[in-house]
């Protein structure tokens, strides 16, 4: 109908009227960006790699060292040297890491860096029992309140560990930090892990303390399951208190390392603050407005 309406007019009142439509339009998009780009929150789930970046016994320590730091001429430079094994601080393992043959660090699909996040919350089992290993009646708990795990999600245990690091002997949950068979913290079971990826098909999962396998753990049994199945894992990873059990979607940065067994991540999460359907609702009322605005400074109805 507008469009007959538009074509009948002369061509300066057309370009008029095309002009008056397209800044409507433009401000129903600028609109609906201001109301939904102040609710999405990024959020840094990664320790800082320094000099406190802790490392399971037996690696070497980070190194930073300085090259140049100064003024240059006329300009200012900067330039570092840095070493780090692969597994320490915010990191992830590559299924290499404990099973032969499987995904090296480079080989990881990028699809397999980004998925939505589920985030299972052990706190008080943790705080309870520093051995906790994660449970399937733990998944189904989170499933009976937010539905299935979604195909490709990316499930991270929160134990409130984090708030240890980086702390040795309280990450270890030990004096002795020297010696794994003294280590006490949370986990994930084997057995759940395996009915993850099973039944739900997830991309990764990952752990807010040293490892997905459990202080007391001898074996590893997580480690192997999730090598032998080509899932990476997270380990060290923090501030999950600041994101929601659903709804987050997580990306895993990592250098594309040839033929590594894993290293240091940057994870980043992301979310809307506010998913309700009263913001879709109001945005679709601020596009009848506009409509109704349009139609009568055009048309005059």
């Amino acid at each position: 109908m507008y469009t007959d309406l538009i074509l009948d007019q002369s061509p300066r009142k057309r370009m008029q009227t095309t002009g008056v439509i397209v800044l409507c339009i433009l401000m129903v998009v600028n609109i609906i960006r201001t109301i939904h780009g102040e609710k999405i929150r990024v959020v840094d789930l990664t320790f800082t790699l320094t000099t406190s970046t802790i490392y399971w016994p037996g690696n070497h320590d980070f190194n930073f060292t300085i090259l140049y730091r100064g003024q240059s001429g006329s300009y200012w430079y900067e330039s570092n040297y840095f070493s780090t094994p692969e597994h320490g601080g915010t990191h992830l393992d590559a299924p290499a890491h404990f099973y032969k043959g499987k995904w090296r660090t480079h080989e990881i699909p990028v699809e397999r860096l980004i998925g939505p996040g589920v985030i299972i919350d052990v706190t008080s089992k943790a705080t309870a029992d520093h051995d906790y290993r994660v449970q399937i009646s733990d998944l189904q708990a989170w499933e009976s309140k937010y539905g299935n795990i979604p195909q490709g999600a990316i499930v991270l245990m929160n134990s409130g560990w984090a708030k240890r690091y980086p702390i040795k002997k309280e990450v270890f949950g030990t004096l002795n930090i020297s010696n794994p068979t003294y280590f006490h913290f949370p986990a994930f079971h084997e057995g759940t892990v395996e009915w993850l990826i099973t039944n739900r098909n997830i991309s990764m999962v990952g752990v807010d303390t040293p490892s997905v396998d459990y202080g007391q753990s001898k074996t590893f049994p997580v480690h192997q399951v999730l090598g032998k199945h080509n899932v990476p894992g997270l380990e060290n990873i923090g501030y999950l208190d600041s994101i929601p059990e659903k709804g987050a979607t997580i990306f895993i940065g990592i250098i594309k390392l040839f033929d590594g067994s894993g290293g240091p991540v940057r994870i980043i999460a992301t979310y809307d603050a506010d998913a309700s359907s009263a913001n879709v609702i109001g945005c679709i009322n601020i596009i009848r407005l506009f409509s109704i605005f349009t139609s009568f400074f055009i048309f005059g109805y």
